[in-house]
Protein backbone atom coordinates (compact mmCIF):
# COMPACT_ATOMS: atom_id res chain seq x y z
CA UNK A 1 0.00 0.00 0.00
CA UNK A 2 1.61 3.50 -0.98
CA UNK A 3 1.24 6.32 1.46
CA UNK A 4 -2.03 8.68 2.23
CA UNK A 5 -2.53 10.81 -1.07
CA UNK A 6 -5.95 11.89 -0.09
CA UNK A 7 -8.83 13.39 -2.39
CA UNK A 8 -7.49 14.35 -5.67
CA UNK A 9 -8.13 15.54 -9.15
CA UNK A 10 -7.14 15.03 -12.62
CA UNK A 11 -5.50 17.64 -14.58
CA UNK A 12 -6.81 19.13 -17.30
CA UNK A 13 -6.02 22.59 -18.90
CA UNK A 14 -9.65 23.99 -18.37
CA UNK A 15 -9.11 22.60 -14.88
CA UNK A 16 -5.85 24.06 -13.91
CA UNK A 17 -7.10 27.40 -12.34
CA UNK A 18 -9.78 25.62 -10.20
CA UNK A 19 -6.61 23.07 -9.05
CA UNK A 20 -4.35 25.92 -8.53
CA UNK A 21 -7.10 27.62 -6.01
CA UNK A 22 -8.71 24.74 -4.08
CA UNK A 23 -7.32 24.57 -0.77
CA UNK A 24 -6.33 21.06 0.26
CA UNK A 25 -5.89 18.95 -2.69
CA UNK A 26 -4.67 15.74 -1.97
CA UNK A 27 -3.07 15.07 -5.59
CA UNK A 28 -3.06 15.74 -9.41
CA UNK A 29 -2.88 12.76 -11.89
CA UNK A 30 -1.73 13.91 -15.01
CA UNK A 31 -1.97 11.96 -18.55
CA UNK A 32 1.45 11.31 -19.27
CA UNK A 33 1.05 11.26 -23.15
CA UNK A 34 0.68 14.67 -22.77
CA UNK A 35 3.64 16.19 -21.34
CA UNK A 36 6.83 16.29 -22.93
CA UNK A 37 9.15 14.74 -20.38
CA UNK A 38 12.39 16.86 -21.64
CA UNK A 39 10.37 20.14 -21.97
CA UNK A 40 9.14 22.77 -19.92
CA UNK A 41 6.00 21.92 -17.63
CA UNK A 42 3.16 24.13 -17.52
CA UNK A 43 3.45 26.30 -15.07
CA UNK A 44 0.28 25.47 -13.19
CA UNK A 45 1.54 22.16 -12.73
CA UNK A 46 5.15 23.53 -11.81
CA UNK A 47 3.33 25.54 -8.75
CA UNK A 48 1.55 22.78 -7.84
CA UNK A 49 5.33 20.73 -7.83
CA UNK A 50 6.18 23.60 -5.94
CA UNK A 51 3.39 23.70 -3.19
CA UNK A 52 4.66 19.67 -2.72
CA UNK A 53 1.39 18.89 -4.19
CA UNK A 54 1.82 14.77 -5.46
CA UNK A 55 2.01 14.39 -9.00
CA UNK A 56 1.18 10.86 -10.77
CA UNK A 57 1.63 10.54 -14.20
CA UNK A 58 -0.93 8.18 -15.98
CA UNK A 59 -0.02 6.82 -18.72
CA UNK A 60 -2.30 5.12 -21.76
CA UNK A 61 0.28 3.88 -24.36
CA UNK A 62 2.34 1.59 -22.97
CA UNK A 63 -0.46 -1.69 -23.86
CA UNK A 64 0.87 -3.51 -21.02
CA UNK A 65 -1.78 -6.21 -22.20
CA UNK A 66 -0.64 -6.69 -25.89
CA UNK A 67 0.95 -9.80 -27.30
CA UNK A 68 4.25 -7.63 -27.94
CA UNK A 69 6.25 -5.95 -25.15
CA UNK A 70 5.83 -3.27 -23.95
CA UNK A 71 8.04 -0.56 -25.81
CA UNK A 72 10.99 0.12 -23.60
CA UNK A 73 11.66 3.80 -24.99
CA UNK A 74 7.80 4.58 -23.35
CA UNK A 75 8.80 2.96 -20.33
CA UNK A 76 11.84 5.60 -19.96
CA UNK A 77 9.96 8.61 -21.16
CA UNK A 78 6.88 7.65 -18.71
CA UNK A 79 9.83 6.94 -16.09
CA UNK A 80 11.86 9.99 -16.51
CA UNK A 81 8.57 12.06 -16.34
CA UNK A 82 7.94 10.61 -13.24
CA UNK A 83 11.15 11.18 -11.99
CA UNK A 84 11.17 15.27 -13.07
CA UNK A 85 8.15 15.37 -11.01
CA UNK A 86 8.77 13.52 -8.05
CA UNK A 87 6.02 11.53 -8.65
CA UNK A 88 5.37 8.90 -5.53
CA UNK A 89 4.12 6.11 -8.33
CA UNK A 90 2.73 5.60 -11.94
CA UNK A 91 -0.62 4.06 -13.15
CA UNK A 92 -1.42 2.01 -16.33
CA UNK A 93 -4.07 0.97 -17.80
CA UNK A 94 -4.26 -2.89 -18.02
CA UNK A 95 -5.50 -3.06 -21.36
CA UNK A 96 -3.91 -2.81 -25.07
CA UNK A 97 -3.43 -0.28 -27.59
CA UNK A 98 -2.14 -1.69 -30.73
CA UNK A 99 -1.52 -4.79 -32.51
CA UNK A 100 1.01 -5.58 -35.21
CA UNK A 101 2.07 -1.42 -35.39
CA UNK A 102 -1.65 -0.66 -35.66
CA UNK A 103 -2.63 1.94 -33.30
CA UNK A 104 -6.40 1.32 -31.97
CA UNK A 105 -7.04 4.75 -30.59
CA UNK A 106 -8.92 3.01 -27.51
CA UNK A 107 -8.21 0.71 -24.39
CA UNK A 108 -9.22 -2.79 -25.69
CA UNK A 109 -9.92 -5.14 -23.34
CA UNK A 110 -7.86 -8.32 -22.81
CA UNK A 111 -8.70 -12.32 -23.88
CA UNK A 112 -9.10 -13.45 -20.23
CA UNK A 113 -7.36 -16.85 -20.77
CA UNK A 114 -4.77 -19.00 -19.30
CA UNK A 115 -2.49 -18.39 -22.83
CA UNK A 116 -3.02 -14.33 -22.10
CA UNK A 117 -2.51 -13.90 -18.75
CA UNK A 118 1.31 -15.19 -18.89
CA UNK A 119 1.79 -12.73 -21.69
CA UNK A 120 0.40 -10.13 -19.51
CA UNK A 121 2.03 -11.15 -16.46
CA UNK A 122 5.61 -10.56 -18.14
CA UNK A 123 4.16 -7.38 -19.80
CA UNK A 124 3.56 -5.80 -16.77
CA UNK A 125 7.12 -7.74 -14.75
CA UNK A 126 8.84 -5.33 -17.22
CA UNK A 127 7.38 -2.23 -16.87
CA UNK A 128 7.62 -2.66 -13.07
CA UNK A 129 11.48 -3.43 -13.61
CA UNK A 130 12.04 -0.97 -15.32
CA UNK A 131 10.38 2.03 -13.86
CA UNK A 132 12.36 4.27 -11.27
CA UNK A 133 9.18 4.08 -9.10
CA UNK A 134 6.46 1.92 -8.04
CA UNK A 135 3.71 0.80 -10.87
CA UNK A 136 -0.16 0.33 -10.61
CA UNK A 137 -2.16 -1.16 -13.10
CA UNK A 138 -5.84 -0.32 -13.79
CA UNK A 139 -8.83 -2.01 -14.64
CA UNK A 140 -10.58 -0.64 -18.07
CA UNK A 141 -14.02 -0.42 -18.57
CA UNK A 142 -15.29 -2.53 -21.27
CA UNK A 143 -18.20 -2.83 -24.07
CA UNK A 144 -17.71 -6.18 -24.97
CA UNK A 145 -15.93 -9.33 -23.98
CA UNK A 146 -14.24 -11.53 -25.61
CA UNK A 147 -15.54 -15.35 -25.89
CA UNK A 148 -14.16 -18.24 -24.40
CA UNK A 149 -12.57 -16.92 -21.27
CA UNK A 150 -11.41 -18.99 -19.31
CA UNK A 151 -11.68 -16.82 -16.10
CA UNK A 152 -13.91 -13.79 -14.90
CA UNK A 153 -12.38 -10.24 -14.52
CA UNK A 154 -11.83 -10.02 -10.87
CA UNK A 155 -9.75 -13.98 -11.06
CA UNK A 156 -7.55 -12.36 -13.88
CA UNK A 157 -6.59 -8.93 -12.38
CA UNK A 158 -6.07 -10.83 -8.95
CA UNK A 159 -3.67 -13.00 -10.60
CA UNK A 160 -1.88 -10.28 -12.70
CA UNK A 161 -1.15 -8.35 -9.29
CA UNK A 162 -0.21 -11.01 -7.36
CA UNK A 163 2.12 -12.77 -10.17
CA UNK A 164 3.76 -9.45 -11.04
CA UNK A 165 3.77 -7.76 -7.90
CA UNK A 166 2.38 -4.70 -8.78
CA UNK A 167 -0.36 -2.07 -6.91
CA UNK A 168 -3.57 -1.69 -7.88
CA UNK A 169 -5.76 1.64 -9.42
CA UNK A 170 -9.33 0.47 -8.27
CA UNK A 171 -11.23 2.61 -10.59
CA UNK A 172 -14.87 1.95 -8.96
CA UNK A 173 -17.07 3.46 -12.26
CA UNK A 174 -15.49 1.06 -14.17
CA UNK A 175 -16.58 -1.54 -12.03
CA UNK A 176 -19.49 -0.40 -11.82
CA UNK A 177 -20.02 -0.21 -15.51
CA UNK A 178 -18.65 -3.46 -16.16
CA UNK A 179 -21.16 -4.77 -13.62
CA UNK A 180 -23.77 -3.00 -15.59
CA UNK A 181 -23.16 -3.76 -18.55
CA UNK A 182 -22.47 -7.61 -18.00
CA UNK A 183 -23.49 -8.65 -15.61
CA UNK A 184 -22.25 -9.24 -11.67
CA UNK A 185 -22.26 -8.19 -7.90
CA UNK A 186 -19.92 -5.53 -7.68
CA UNK A 187 -19.41 -5.28 -4.07
CA UNK A 188 -18.36 -9.42 -4.70
CA UNK A 189 -16.25 -7.99 -7.13
CA UNK A 190 -14.18 -5.79 -4.43
CA UNK A 191 -13.89 -8.57 -1.98
CA UNK A 192 -11.95 -10.75 -4.72
CA UNK A 193 -9.37 -8.31 -4.68
CA UNK A 194 -6.32 -8.39 -3.19
CA UNK A 195 -7.09 -4.63 -1.40
CA UNK A 196 -3.81 -5.01 0.26
CA UNK A 197 -2.54 -3.93 -3.03
CA UNK A 198 -4.54 -0.91 -3.34
CA UNK A 199 -2.54 2.13 -4.42
CA UNK A 200 -5.61 4.79 -5.14
CA UNK A 201 -9.23 4.59 -6.81
CA UNK A 202 -10.49 6.62 -9.13
CA UNK A 203 -14.81 8.06 -9.43
CA UNK A 204 -15.88 9.46 -12.45
CA UNK A 205 -19.51 9.42 -13.96
CA UNK A 206 -21.51 8.53 -16.95
CA UNK A 207 -24.50 7.82 -18.84
CA UNK A 208 -26.75 5.32 -19.82
CA UNK A 209 -27.48 4.85 -23.90
CA UNK A 210 -29.23 2.33 -25.64
CA UNK A 211 -28.96 -0.07 -22.61
CA UNK A 212 -26.00 0.34 -21.78
CA UNK A 213 -24.02 2.46 -19.45
CA UNK A 214 -21.17 4.61 -20.76
CA UNK A 215 -17.97 5.66 -18.68
CA UNK A 216 -18.17 9.02 -20.18
CA UNK A 217 -16.05 11.34 -17.19
CA UNK A 218 -18.18 13.75 -18.79
CA UNK A 219 -21.33 13.27 -16.07
CA UNK A 220 -21.64 13.98 -12.16
CA UNK A 221 -20.05 10.76 -10.25
CA UNK A 222 -23.36 8.46 -10.53
CA UNK A 223 -24.79 7.36 -6.97
CA UNK A 224 -23.81 3.63 -6.88
CA UNK A 225 -20.03 4.75 -7.42
CA UNK A 226 -20.40 6.41 -4.58
CA UNK A 227 -21.57 3.86 -2.61
CA UNK A 228 -19.30 1.33 -3.90
CA UNK A 229 -16.59 3.89 -2.95
CA UNK A 230 -17.96 3.79 1.21
CA UNK A 231 -18.15 -0.24 0.45
CA UNK A 232 -14.49 -0.15 -0.27
CA UNK A 233 -13.36 1.81 2.52
CA UNK A 234 -15.56 -0.35 4.65
CA UNK A 235 -13.17 -2.96 3.38
CA UNK A 236 -9.63 -1.88 3.27
CA UNK A 237 -7.82 1.65 3.77
CA UNK A 238 -7.98 3.83 0.66
CA UNK A 239 -4.69 5.59 0.08
CA UNK A 240 -6.16 7.67 -2.34
CA UNK A 241 -9.62 8.57 -4.36
CA UNK A 242 -9.29 10.46 -7.92
CA UNK A 243 -12.11 12.33 -9.41
CA UNK A 244 -11.51 12.25 -13.08
CA UNK A 245 -13.51 14.79 -15.10
CA UNK A 246 -12.76 15.15 -18.95
CA UNK A 247 -15.63 16.96 -20.78
CA UNK A 248 -18.32 19.16 -19.73
CA UNK A 249 -16.54 20.91 -16.99
CA UNK A 250 -18.41 21.66 -14.53
CA UNK A 251 -18.88 24.81 -12.63
CA UNK A 252 -16.30 25.44 -9.51
CA UNK A 253 -19.49 25.01 -6.92
CA UNK A 254 -20.61 21.26 -8.55
CA UNK A 255 -16.71 20.51 -8.78
CA UNK A 256 -16.49 21.53 -4.65
CA UNK A 257 -19.87 19.22 -4.34
CA UNK A 258 -18.56 16.02 -6.02
CA UNK A 259 -15.11 16.63 -3.81
CA UNK A 260 -17.50 17.07 -0.97
CA UNK A 261 -19.23 13.97 -1.18
CA UNK A 262 -16.15 11.97 -2.40
CA UNK A 263 -15.25 12.67 1.26
CA UNK A 264 -18.56 12.02 2.81
CA UNK A 265 -18.23 8.31 1.41
CA UNK A 266 -14.85 7.93 2.67
CA UNK A 267 -15.65 9.12 6.19
CA UNK A 268 -18.58 7.10 5.88
CA UNK A 269 -16.65 3.57 5.22
CA UNK A 270 -13.78 4.41 7.43
CA UNK A 271 -16.39 4.70 10.40
CA UNK A 272 -18.21 1.41 9.50
CA UNK A 273 -14.75 -0.19 9.48
CA UNK A 274 -14.09 1.25 12.37
CA UNK A 275 -16.81 -0.06 14.09
CA UNK A 276 -16.27 -3.59 12.45
CA UNK A 277 -12.99 -3.31 14.42
CA UNK A 278 -14.22 -2.51 17.38
CA UNK A 279 -16.81 -5.34 17.28
CA UNK A 280 -14.32 -8.32 16.29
Amino acid sequence: MTADLGVGLGWRPELALYIDRRPGLGFVEIMAEELDERGPLPPALGRLRRRGVPLVPHGVSLSLGGAEPPDRDRIAALGRLAQRLDAPLVSEHLAFVRAGGLEAGHLLPLPRRRAALEIVVENVRLARRLLPVPLAVENIATLFEWPDGEMDEAAFLSEVLERADVLLLLDLANVHANCRNHGGDPVAFLERLPLGRLAYAHVAGGVERGGLYHDTHAHPIAPPVLRLLEELVARAPVPGVLLERDDRYPTDTELDAELAAVEAALARGAARRGAAHVNT
